[in-house]
């Protein structure tokens, strides 16, 4: 059990200390990581129960999400908003972009 909460450790504070500098990918892998620790520490603590200073540890760690919940939920934001600019910018494009045949005549008429 503590080899796998100083694992969890090892992998949350790289993360913690640059945060605002992660991208979505180092994000992605971080939370595809801690779900195997995290899955392997649940069923450890099945087995046998953690003592005091293991669950202070947890704890600790669990302290910080709220900062890693916060940056993921930023890159989502900002992730959102691109795609919104880029939907319009596509609108707006489509609009000049008319489908004409190459053989048709305008015509205007005079008033």
């Amino acid at each position: 059990m503590d080899n796998l909460i100083q694992q969890l450790r090892q992998l949350t504070e790289p993360i913690i200390f640059r945060l605002h500098e992660t991208t979505y990918e180092e994000l992605e892998f971080f939370v595809e990581e801690r779900q195997k620790i995290v899955d392997a520490i649940t069923e450890g603590i099945a087995s046998c129960q953690p003592t005091s200073a293991q669950k202070q540890e947890i704890h600790r760690i669990i302290e910080r999400d709220a900062e890693i919940l916060a940056r993921m939920n930023t890159l989502r934001l900002e992730a959102q908003n691109w795609l919104q600019k880029r939907s319009m910018a596509k609108a707006q494009r489509s609009a000049y972009e008319a489908g004409y045949t190459p053989e048709s005549i305008l015509m205007d008429r005079k008033k």
